[in-house]
């Protein structure tokens, strides 16, 4: 009997810590948060002014991670590449899904301030040279 009531004690622990970092995200209609742009390139191995080859929109994972390190949520960029979160005032790690080795791309970080939405761009490298 002790042993189920420390597993069920130990269970409980786990959920509520699990929550705490979670609730640092906000419903849609939230009046802050992060929205941005995921772009993929280069798109071509040479790029030259007559003959552009612009970064394209990309869908994308991204893992969202708040300051202390406590994972928060993960979004999709849509197929125009745009994503929208919303969380409370604090700094934050975008944390990009890459391949292996390509694409590939960096954490980005971001700062949501009250009331505002912070716009950020994530570029994926494609590995094109």
């Amino acid at each position: 009997m002790a042993a189920r009531r420390t597993t069920s004690l130990l269970f409980a622990a786990a959920v509520v810590l699990a929550g705490c970092s979670a609730g640092s995200l906000l419903g849609p209609e939230a009046p802050q948060g992060v929205e941005g742009t995921v772009l993929i390139g280069p798109q071509c191995p040479v790029a030259i002014a007559s003959d552009p080859c612009p970064d394209l929109p990309f869908e994308a994972t991204l893992d969202i991670w708040d300051d202390g390190g406590s994972y928060i949520t993960r979004v999709r960029s849509g197929p125009d590449g745009r994503f929208r979160v919303g969380l409370l005032a604090g700094d934050y790690v975008i944390e990009p899904e890459s391949g292996s080795p390509f694409p590939w791309a960096g954490a980005v970080e971001v700062r949501v301030d009250d009331g505002r939405w912070s716009e950020v761009t994530v570029h994926y490298d494609t590995g094109i040279r």
